[in-house]
């Protein structure tokens, strides 16, 4: 059975140890990183969470895994709230799953 990752700071990610989750506290970037790519090799992840200021600062990183099936790496918004980066990041990927943007605008 696949696991779920979550990796972000403590206050943005430990409900979701409540839930299953196998949750990885970062306090900065750097350790984000290594977090970030030690789970991707592991093949027992097929979704990886990371806080969206984690996200903005590895986007070079998570641009790697983009083109394998596992694992996806989905953005959420951290303690701090959203930045919309995370939603801007789904928006592309259905763009180039379906080739259109089919997403509703406000």
């Amino acid at each position: 059975m696949y696991k779920i990752g979550m990796i972000g700071e403590r206050d943005s990610v430990i409900g979701y140890m409540a839930l299953g989750f196998s949750v990885h506290e970062a306090e900065d970037a750097d350790k984000a990183r290594v977090l970030l790519h030690t789970l991707a090799k592991d093949s027992e992840y097929a979704i990886i969470f990371i806080v969206e200021n984690f996200a903005i600062a590895l986007e070079e990183d998570i641009a790697k895994y983009k083109d394998v099936p596992t694992p996806a790496i989905i953005c959420i918004p951290g303690k701090h709230g959203t930045t919309g980066y995370g939603l801007e990041q789904v928006k592309s990927a259905v763009e180039r799953a379906v080739g259109a943007d089919i997403l509703f605008k406000e």
